[in-house]
Protein backbone atom coordinates (compact mmCIF):
# COMPACT_ATOMS: atom_id res chain seq x y z
CA UNK A 1 0.00 0.00 0.00
CA UNK A 2 1.13 3.36 -0.50
CA UNK A 3 1.12 5.92 1.73
CA UNK A 4 -0.90 9.40 0.74
CA UNK A 5 -0.51 12.90 2.16
CA UNK A 6 -3.21 12.18 4.44
CA UNK A 7 -1.43 9.41 5.77
CA UNK A 8 1.32 12.05 7.31
CA UNK A 9 2.03 14.97 9.27
CA UNK A 10 4.14 17.55 7.78
CA UNK A 11 8.14 17.21 9.03
CA UNK A 12 9.79 20.43 9.18
CA UNK A 13 13.13 20.46 8.60
CA UNK A 14 14.26 22.30 11.52
CA UNK A 15 12.39 19.58 13.69
CA UNK A 16 14.65 16.55 13.08
CA UNK A 17 16.85 16.14 15.85
CA UNK A 18 16.45 14.42 19.38
CA UNK A 19 15.63 17.91 21.39
CA UNK A 20 12.51 18.48 19.06
CA UNK A 21 11.21 14.97 19.29
CA UNK A 22 11.73 14.86 23.05
CA UNK A 23 9.31 18.43 23.02
CA UNK A 24 6.79 16.95 20.45
CA UNK A 25 6.73 13.79 23.16
CA UNK A 26 6.04 16.22 26.25
CA UNK A 27 3.54 17.33 23.81
CA UNK A 28 1.77 14.54 23.91
CA UNK A 29 2.10 13.12 27.37
CA UNK A 30 4.93 10.34 26.32
CA UNK A 31 7.85 12.01 28.29
CA UNK A 32 8.48 12.74 32.00
CA UNK A 33 11.66 14.60 33.55
CA UNK A 34 13.49 14.17 36.25
CA UNK A 35 15.96 16.79 37.60
CA UNK A 36 16.89 14.91 40.79
CA UNK A 37 20.51 13.78 40.46
CA UNK A 38 20.54 10.10 38.59
CA UNK A 39 23.85 7.77 39.25
CA UNK A 40 23.89 6.28 35.65
CA UNK A 41 25.42 2.79 37.53
CA UNK A 42 22.08 1.04 37.65
CA UNK A 43 20.09 3.66 38.88
CA UNK A 44 19.01 4.68 35.31
CA UNK A 45 18.36 1.43 34.39
CA UNK A 46 16.34 0.32 37.47
CA UNK A 47 13.92 3.20 36.81
CA UNK A 48 13.50 2.96 32.77
CA UNK A 49 12.44 -1.12 34.08
CA UNK A 50 9.91 0.43 36.06
CA UNK A 51 8.72 2.33 33.35
CA UNK A 52 8.04 -0.72 31.09
CA UNK A 53 6.64 0.33 27.72
CA UNK A 54 5.75 3.33 29.30
CA UNK A 55 6.28 7.15 29.19
CA UNK A 56 10.11 8.06 27.53
CA UNK A 57 12.22 9.78 30.55
CA UNK A 58 14.65 13.05 30.04
CA UNK A 59 17.19 12.88 33.09
CA UNK A 60 18.23 16.46 33.27
CA UNK A 61 20.81 15.96 36.14
CA UNK A 62 23.44 12.52 35.95
CA UNK A 63 26.41 12.15 38.54
CA UNK A 64 29.62 13.21 37.31
CA UNK A 65 28.53 14.32 33.76
CA UNK A 66 26.93 17.56 32.40
CA UNK A 67 25.33 15.54 29.48
CA UNK A 68 21.67 14.71 30.10
CA UNK A 69 20.09 11.57 29.59
CA UNK A 70 16.99 10.36 27.24
CA UNK A 71 15.61 6.75 27.63
CA UNK A 72 12.85 4.81 26.85
CA UNK A 73 12.30 6.72 23.61
CA UNK A 74 11.12 4.45 21.46
CA UNK A 75 9.23 2.50 24.28
CA UNK A 76 6.28 2.12 22.14
CA UNK A 77 4.65 1.23 19.16
CA UNK A 78 2.86 4.69 18.94
CA UNK A 79 5.93 6.91 19.54
CA UNK A 80 7.20 4.95 16.10
CA UNK A 81 4.39 6.36 14.43
CA UNK A 82 5.06 9.75 15.87
CA UNK A 83 8.87 9.74 14.52
CA UNK A 84 8.21 9.16 10.87
CA UNK A 85 5.06 11.30 11.28
CA UNK A 86 2.49 8.35 10.79
CA UNK A 87 -1.11 9.38 11.36
CA UNK A 88 -2.96 5.67 11.37
CA UNK A 89 -0.93 2.86 13.22
CA UNK A 90 -2.02 0.29 11.11
CA UNK A 91 0.27 1.49 8.29
CA UNK A 92 3.67 1.18 10.02
CA UNK A 93 4.94 -1.75 7.27
CA UNK A 94 3.50 0.43 4.10
CA UNK A 95 5.83 3.44 5.44
CA UNK A 96 8.80 1.11 6.16
CA UNK A 97 8.67 -0.48 2.60
CA UNK A 98 7.56 2.28 0.78
CA UNK A 99 10.70 4.72 1.97
CA UNK A 100 12.76 1.57 1.01
CA UNK A 101 11.06 1.79 -2.84
CA UNK A 102 11.80 6.06 -2.90
CA UNK A 103 14.88 6.47 -1.09
CA UNK A 104 16.77 9.51 -2.36
CA UNK A 105 20.23 11.63 -0.92
CA UNK A 106 19.72 13.43 1.97
CA UNK A 107 21.31 17.55 1.62
CA UNK A 108 24.90 17.44 2.37
CA UNK A 109 25.76 20.30 4.45
CA UNK A 110 29.29 22.05 4.24
CA UNK A 111 29.06 24.60 7.29
CA UNK A 112 29.94 24.04 10.63
CA UNK A 113 27.30 21.35 12.35
CA UNK A 114 26.14 22.02 16.04
CA UNK A 115 27.76 18.81 17.46
CA UNK A 116 31.12 20.74 16.17
CA UNK A 117 30.81 23.36 19.01
CA UNK A 118 32.37 21.23 21.99
CA UNK A 119 34.94 18.89 22.35
CA UNK A 120 36.40 15.72 24.66
CA UNK A 121 39.11 13.13 24.33
CA UNK A 122 37.87 11.35 27.16
CA UNK A 123 34.80 8.50 26.89
CA UNK A 124 34.59 8.88 30.73
CA UNK A 125 33.02 12.49 30.08
CA UNK A 126 29.94 10.78 28.79
CA UNK A 127 27.23 9.70 30.96
CA UNK A 128 27.68 5.99 29.65
CA UNK A 129 25.28 3.50 31.40
CA UNK A 130 25.51 0.62 33.41
CA UNK A 131 22.44 -2.00 33.54
CA UNK A 132 22.69 -5.10 35.17
CA UNK A 133 25.24 -6.35 37.67
CA UNK A 134 26.59 -9.42 35.28
CA UNK A 135 27.42 -7.22 32.99
CA UNK A 136 31.05 -6.64 31.42
CA UNK A 137 30.84 -3.26 32.26
CA UNK A 138 29.31 -0.16 31.56
CA UNK A 139 28.50 0.13 27.58
CA UNK A 140 26.78 2.60 25.00
CA UNK A 141 24.16 0.86 23.99
CA UNK A 142 22.49 3.78 21.21
CA UNK A 143 25.77 4.37 19.20
CA UNK A 144 24.92 4.49 15.09
CA UNK A 145 27.99 3.13 13.63
CA UNK A 146 28.99 4.64 9.97
CA UNK A 147 31.72 3.31 7.90
CA UNK A 148 32.79 2.93 4.48
CA UNK A 149 33.14 -0.30 2.43
CA UNK A 150 36.38 0.41 0.59
CA UNK A 151 35.66 -2.95 -0.98
CA UNK A 152 32.30 -1.72 -2.56
CA UNK A 153 32.40 2.14 -2.28
CA UNK A 154 29.37 2.67 -0.04
CA UNK A 155 28.89 4.06 3.50
CA UNK A 156 27.25 1.92 5.72
CA UNK A 157 25.14 2.75 9.18
CA UNK A 158 24.14 0.05 11.99
CA UNK A 159 23.48 -0.02 15.56
CA UNK A 160 26.41 -1.67 17.80
CA UNK A 161 26.76 -1.93 21.35
CA UNK A 162 30.12 -0.66 22.78
CA UNK A 163 31.87 -1.51 25.96
CA UNK A 164 33.51 1.12 28.01
CA UNK A 165 37.32 -0.52 28.69
CA UNK A 166 39.15 2.87 29.43
CA UNK A 167 39.28 6.52 28.45
CA UNK A 168 40.14 5.86 24.88
CA UNK A 169 38.75 2.28 24.70
CA UNK A 170 35.82 0.42 23.42
CA UNK A 171 34.88 -2.96 22.38
CA UNK A 172 32.05 -3.08 19.64
CA UNK A 173 30.08 -6.00 19.47
CA UNK A 174 29.67 -7.10 15.57
CA UNK A 175 27.83 -9.94 14.42
CA UNK A 176 30.02 -11.56 11.79
CA UNK A 177 28.83 -11.66 8.13
CA UNK A 178 27.07 -8.46 8.72
CA UNK A 179 27.78 -5.42 7.19
CA UNK A 180 30.18 -3.80 9.89
CA UNK A 181 31.71 -6.79 10.10
CA UNK A 182 32.43 -7.10 6.32
CA UNK A 183 33.26 -3.48 6.64
CA UNK A 184 36.40 -4.00 9.34
CA UNK A 185 37.42 -7.76 7.77
CA UNK A 186 38.06 -5.69 4.28
CA UNK A 187 40.37 -3.15 5.85
CA UNK A 188 42.02 -5.72 8.10
CA UNK A 189 43.01 -8.13 5.11
CA UNK A 190 44.37 -4.82 3.77
CA UNK A 191 46.60 -4.24 6.90
CA UNK A 192 44.25 -1.37 8.10
CA UNK A 193 42.45 0.25 10.92
CA UNK A 194 38.62 0.48 10.21
CA UNK A 195 38.03 4.70 10.36
CA UNK A 196 34.37 4.84 11.56
CA UNK A 197 32.26 7.90 12.97
CA UNK A 198 29.54 7.47 15.54
CA UNK A 199 26.12 9.10 16.28
CA UNK A 200 24.42 9.23 19.70
CA UNK A 201 21.57 10.95 19.99
CA UNK A 202 19.51 11.22 17.13
CA UNK A 203 15.97 11.82 15.59
CA UNK A 204 14.00 8.17 16.09
CA UNK A 205 13.93 8.06 12.62
CA UNK A 206 17.44 8.01 11.80
CA UNK A 207 17.72 4.93 14.65
CA UNK A 208 14.80 3.00 12.97
CA UNK A 209 16.70 2.97 9.76
CA UNK A 210 19.89 2.34 10.86
CA UNK A 211 18.63 -0.45 12.63
CA UNK A 212 16.37 -2.24 9.59
CA UNK A 213 18.76 -5.10 7.90
CA UNK A 214 18.76 -3.12 4.59
CA UNK A 215 20.30 -5.39 1.30
CA UNK A 216 24.14 -5.01 1.00
CA UNK A 217 25.48 -1.89 -0.09
CA UNK A 218 22.63 -0.04 0.90
CA UNK A 219 23.04 3.54 2.59
CA UNK A 220 20.72 3.40 5.40
CA UNK A 221 19.96 7.48 5.21
CA UNK A 222 18.88 7.39 2.03
CA UNK A 223 15.98 5.25 3.85
CA UNK A 224 15.82 7.71 6.83
CA UNK A 225 15.24 10.65 4.20
CA UNK A 226 12.73 8.97 2.96
CA UNK A 227 10.92 8.55 6.17
CA UNK A 228 11.60 12.18 7.33
CA UNK A 229 9.94 13.07 4.27
CA UNK A 230 13.38 14.12 2.54
CA UNK A 231 14.13 16.26 5.34
CA UNK A 232 17.26 15.14 6.42
CA UNK A 233 20.59 16.93 6.23
CA UNK A 234 23.86 15.26 6.44
CA UNK A 235 27.77 16.91 7.13
CA UNK A 236 30.89 15.22 6.08
CA UNK A 237 33.13 14.24 8.86
CA UNK A 238 36.58 15.70 8.56
CA UNK A 239 38.37 12.69 10.31
CA UNK A 240 36.28 9.82 8.27
CA UNK A 241 35.46 11.37 5.24
CA UNK A 242 31.89 10.08 6.32
CA UNK A 243 28.62 11.83 5.93
CA UNK A 244 26.64 11.96 9.21
CA UNK A 245 23.53 13.22 10.48
CA UNK A 246 24.10 17.13 11.02
CA UNK A 247 22.05 17.44 13.97
CA UNK A 248 23.17 14.60 16.23
CA UNK A 249 24.07 15.54 19.55
CA UNK A 250 27.00 13.15 19.95
CA UNK A 251 29.54 12.40 17.87
CA UNK A 252 32.77 9.75 18.52
CA UNK A 253 35.21 9.13 16.08
CA UNK A 254 38.01 6.69 15.74
CA UNK A 255 39.48 3.68 14.66
CA UNK A 256 38.31 0.05 15.09
CA UNK A 257 41.85 -1.40 15.58
CA UNK A 258 42.80 -4.14 13.63
CA UNK A 259 45.07 -5.99 16.22
CA UNK A 260 43.52 -5.46 19.30
CA UNK A 261 40.31 -7.73 20.91
CA UNK A 262 38.97 -7.87 24.41
CA UNK A 263 36.41 -9.63 26.07
CA UNK A 264 32.62 -8.46 26.11
CA UNK A 265 29.18 -9.54 26.90
CA UNK A 266 25.88 -8.08 28.03
CA UNK A 267 22.25 -8.95 28.31
CA UNK A 268 20.52 -8.58 24.96
CA UNK A 269 16.72 -8.66 23.91
CA UNK A 270 16.15 -11.84 25.61
CA UNK A 271 16.88 -10.52 28.51
CA UNK A 272 19.02 -13.38 29.20
CA UNK A 273 23.29 -12.94 29.12
CA UNK A 274 24.56 -12.82 25.83
CA UNK A 275 27.80 -15.40 25.26
CA UNK A 276 31.43 -14.52 26.41
CA UNK A 277 33.31 -13.13 22.98
CA UNK A 278 36.44 -11.72 22.07
CA UNK A 279 35.50 -8.55 20.25
CA UNK A 280 37.54 -5.78 18.32
CA UNK A 281 38.23 -2.67 20.14
CA UNK A 282 37.98 1.02 19.46
CA UNK A 283 39.98 3.37 19.75
CA UNK A 284 38.84 7.32 20.63
CA UNK A 285 40.45 10.18 18.69
CA UNK A 286 37.49 12.42 19.27
CA UNK A 287 34.47 13.26 20.90
CA UNK A 288 32.39 16.18 19.28
CA UNK A 289 29.21 17.45 21.24
CA UNK A 290 26.33 20.02 20.92
CA UNK A 291 26.05 22.58 23.48
CA UNK A 292 23.42 21.21 26.52
CA UNK A 293 24.12 17.36 24.74
CA UNK A 294 21.62 14.73 25.43
CA UNK A 295 22.51 11.49 25.15
CA UNK A 296 20.88 8.47 24.65
CA UNK A 297 20.45 4.88 26.42
CA UNK A 298 18.02 1.76 25.50
CA UNK A 299 18.41 -0.42 28.13
CA UNK A 300 18.91 -3.90 26.93
CA UNK A 301 16.10 -6.36 26.69
CA UNK A 302 13.07 -3.80 27.50
CA UNK A 303 10.57 -2.35 25.30
CA UNK A 304 12.76 -0.09 23.51
CA UNK A 305 15.81 -2.17 22.75
CA UNK A 306 13.19 -5.05 21.16
CA UNK A 307 10.91 -2.65 19.42
CA UNK A 308 13.67 -0.88 17.69
CA UNK A 309 15.41 -4.29 16.35
CA UNK A 310 11.67 -5.78 16.03
CA UNK A 311 9.66 -3.45 14.24
CA UNK A 312 11.72 -3.37 11.45
CA UNK A 313 11.77 -6.98 10.74
CA UNK A 314 8.14 -7.03 10.73
CA UNK A 315 7.98 -5.02 7.83
CA UNK A 316 10.08 -7.00 6.69
CA UNK A 317 8.16 -10.38 7.22
CA UNK A 318 4.87 -8.99 5.71
CA UNK A 319 6.73 -8.16 3.01
CA UNK A 320 8.17 -11.49 2.37
CA UNK A 321 4.77 -13.46 3.39
CA UNK A 322 2.50 -10.94 1.30
CA UNK A 323 4.66 -11.67 -1.56
CA UNK A 324 3.72 -15.79 -1.19
CA UNK A 325 0.03 -15.00 -0.02
CA UNK A 326 -1.56 -11.59 -1.65
CA UNK A 327 -3.97 -12.39 1.10
CA UNK A 328 -1.68 -11.49 3.89
CA UNK A 329 -3.18 -8.69 6.15
CA UNK A 330 -1.04 -8.17 9.21
CA UNK A 331 2.13 -9.30 10.62
CA UNK A 332 2.94 -9.15 14.51
CA UNK A 333 6.08 -9.88 16.57
CA UNK A 334 4.64 -10.87 19.44
CA UNK A 335 5.95 -9.34 23.32
CA UNK A 336 6.15 -12.89 24.56
CA UNK A 337 8.51 -13.99 21.67
CA UNK A 338 10.73 -10.67 22.89
CA UNK A 339 9.74 -8.84 19.43
CA UNK A 340 11.90 -11.28 17.77
CA UNK A 341 11.29 -14.97 17.94
CA UNK A 342 7.17 -15.16 17.58
CA UNK A 343 5.62 -14.13 14.83
CA UNK A 344 1.31 -14.13 14.27
CA UNK A 345 -0.03 -13.53 10.92
CA UNK A 346 -3.05 -12.73 9.51
CA UNK A 347 -4.24 -14.02 6.34
CA UNK A 348 -7.54 -13.97 4.69
CA UNK A 349 -7.67 -17.68 3.96
CA UNK A 350 -8.82 -18.84 0.21
CA UNK A 351 -6.71 -22.25 -0.16
CA UNK A 352 -5.91 -24.90 2.14
CA UNK A 353 -2.00 -24.99 1.51
CA UNK A 354 -1.88 -21.05 2.09
CA UNK A 355 -1.29 -21.10 5.93
CA UNK A 356 1.45 -23.41 5.03
CA UNK A 357 3.13 -21.35 2.40
CA UNK A 358 2.73 -17.95 5.15
CA UNK A 359 4.84 -20.02 7.24
CA UNK A 360 7.73 -21.41 5.19
CA UNK A 361 7.51 -17.22 3.75
CA UNK A 362 8.15 -15.91 7.22
CA UNK A 363 11.04 -17.96 8.33
CA UNK A 364 12.96 -17.33 5.11
CA UNK A 365 12.29 -13.70 5.60
CA UNK A 366 13.53 -13.75 8.98
CA UNK A 367 16.51 -16.86 10.26
CA UNK A 368 15.91 -15.81 13.57
CA UNK A 369 12.03 -16.73 13.95
CA UNK A 370 11.56 -20.08 16.00
CA UNK A 371 7.78 -19.98 16.13
CA UNK A 372 4.89 -18.28 13.75
CA UNK A 373 1.39 -18.87 14.11
CA UNK A 374 -1.08 -18.06 11.38
CA UNK A 375 -4.61 -16.77 12.15
CA UNK A 376 -8.08 -16.02 9.95
CA UNK A 377 -8.99 -12.58 9.14
CA UNK A 378 -11.48 -12.54 12.49
CA UNK A 379 -8.74 -13.03 14.86
CA UNK A 380 -6.46 -10.14 16.12
CA UNK A 381 -2.86 -11.21 15.98
CA UNK A 382 -1.92 -8.42 18.63
CA UNK A 383 -4.72 -10.02 21.03
CA UNK A 384 -2.54 -13.48 22.61
CA UNK A 385 -5.93 -14.83 23.78
CA UNK A 386 -7.79 -14.60 20.70
CA UNK A 387 -4.82 -16.10 18.81
CA UNK A 388 -4.71 -18.94 21.89
CA UNK A 389 -8.38 -19.33 21.32
CA UNK A 390 -7.85 -19.90 17.28
CA UNK A 391 -4.71 -22.78 18.02
CA UNK A 392 -7.43 -24.67 20.45
CA UNK A 393 -9.85 -24.28 18.23
CA UNK A 394 -9.18 -24.43 14.47
CA UNK A 395 -5.76 -26.53 14.64
CA UNK A 396 -5.13 -30.49 14.97
CA UNK A 397 -1.86 -30.86 15.83
CA UNK A 398 -1.09 -33.54 13.40
CA UNK A 399 -2.20 -31.68 10.02
CA UNK A 400 -1.99 -28.00 11.47
CA UNK A 401 1.90 -28.22 12.74
CA UNK A 402 4.81 -27.71 10.90
CA UNK A 403 8.55 -28.53 12.75
CA UNK A 404 12.08 -27.93 11.14
CA UNK A 405 14.65 -29.09 12.84
CA UNK A 406 18.37 -28.21 12.62
CA UNK A 407 17.31 -25.32 11.02
CA UNK A 408 19.89 -22.03 11.42
CA UNK A 409 18.04 -19.39 14.35
CA UNK A 410 19.04 -16.90 16.43
CA UNK A 411 22.51 -16.80 19.04
CA UNK A 412 19.97 -15.19 21.48
CA UNK A 413 18.14 -18.05 22.38
CA UNK A 414 19.92 -20.11 25.34
CA UNK A 415 17.57 -23.49 24.75
CA UNK A 416 19.37 -24.10 21.26
CA UNK A 417 22.57 -24.70 19.76
CA UNK A 418 23.96 -21.29 20.40
CA UNK A 419 27.54 -21.85 18.82
CA UNK A 420 26.29 -23.45 15.71
CA UNK A 421 23.44 -21.33 15.30
CA UNK A 422 21.11 -23.85 14.94
CA UNK A 423 17.89 -24.71 16.37
CA UNK A 424 14.01 -26.50 15.37
CA UNK A 425 11.01 -24.08 14.17
CA UNK A 426 7.66 -24.62 14.78
CA UNK A 427 4.92 -23.01 12.42
CA UNK A 428 0.49 -23.51 13.41
CA UNK A 429 -1.80 -22.58 11.01
CA UNK A 430 -4.09 -22.15 13.15
CA UNK A 431 -7.25 -20.97 10.68
CA UNK A 432 -10.36 -22.79 10.18
CA UNK A 433 -10.15 -25.50 7.40
CA UNK A 434 -12.37 -24.93 4.26
CA UNK A 435 -13.52 -28.28 4.02
CA UNK A 436 -16.25 -27.56 6.97
CA UNK A 437 -19.06 -25.05 6.54
CA UNK A 438 -17.89 -21.49 7.66
CA UNK A 439 -20.24 -21.39 10.28
CA UNK A 440 -19.14 -24.17 12.30
CA UNK A 441 -16.19 -21.76 13.26
CA UNK A 442 -17.94 -18.31 13.69
CA UNK A 443 -17.78 -16.64 16.95
CA UNK A 444 -21.56 -15.61 18.49
CA UNK A 445 -22.00 -11.96 18.57
CA UNK A 446 -25.43 -10.19 20.45
CA UNK A 447 -26.81 -7.70 18.69
CA UNK A 448 -26.13 -3.96 19.58
CA UNK A 449 -23.63 -4.95 21.66
CA UNK A 450 -21.23 -2.91 20.69
CA UNK A 451 -24.11 0.27 21.61
CA UNK A 452 -24.41 -0.75 25.25
CA UNK A 453 -22.59 1.44 28.15
CA UNK A 454 -22.72 0.08 31.38
CA UNK A 455 -22.72 3.33 32.85
CA UNK A 456 -26.31 3.87 31.50
CA UNK A 457 -27.45 1.12 33.84
CA UNK A 458 -25.22 1.52 36.76
CA UNK A 459 -25.90 5.23 37.26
Amino acid sequence: MSETTTDKIEISENSIDLPNFLSLLEKENELIIIKKCIDPKFEIAAIVSKLGGGQAVLFETVKDSRIRVACNILGNRRRFFLAIGAKKEKLIHSYVTEAMTRTTEPKKIFTRAPFEENFSNNLRDLPIVTHFEKDAGAYITSSIVFAKDEEMGNQNASIHRLLLLDGRHLAIRMVEGRHLHKCFSFAKEHGQDLKVSIAIGVHPAISIASAYQAAYKTNEMLIANSLLQEKLTVTCSNFSDLFIPTLSEIVLEGRILQDRTEEEWMVEALRTYDLKRRQPVLELDRIKFRNNAIYHDILPGFPEHRLLMGLPVEAKIFEGVKNVVPTTMAVHLTEGGCTWLDVVIQIRKRLEGEPKNALLAAFASHPSLKMAVVVDEDISPTDAIAVEYAICTRCQADKGFVIVTNVKGSSLDPSSDQQNLLTTKVGIDATATLLKPKERFEVAKIPGEQKIKLSDYLS
